[in-house]
């Protein structure tokens, strides 16, 4: 039995940066999960992944990704897409270089 169609958004990283970036619903890619398109159809979802990968002069590697409906948009449901969103796993460049340095 096939299962049933979760919501979903599509996610990729930027050609020339490596950024994390995520297809808004107004056919941008942004930095930011919560400005992302939360698909609920099965073939609009496929209609959108199809559309970001032949933005190959944009992008590389556009997929679907589970996702829930938050209180600022849509939010990760599996790990990997949380881990992603938070940029390099290092405070050295990225998302996270105006983090604070931890201390050692």
């Amino acid at each position: 039995m096939a299962r049933a169609f979760t919501p979903k958004i599509v996610t990729a990283n930027d050609l020339l940066e490596g950024d994390v970036i995520y297809l808004t619903e107004d056919d941008r890619w942004s930095r930011d999960l919560s400005e992302a398109e939360l698909i609920t159809d099965e073939a609009h979802a496929q209609v959108r992944l199809l559309d970001a990968e032949r933005q190959v002069s944009k992008i590389v590697g556009a997929y679907l990704a589970d996702a829930v409906a938050g209180h600022k948009g849509p939010e990760p449901t599996h790990f990997r897409e949380d881990f992603r969103r938070t940029g390099p796993s290092n405070y050295a460049h990225g998302k996270q270089e105006s983090s604070p340095q931890p201390r050692t």
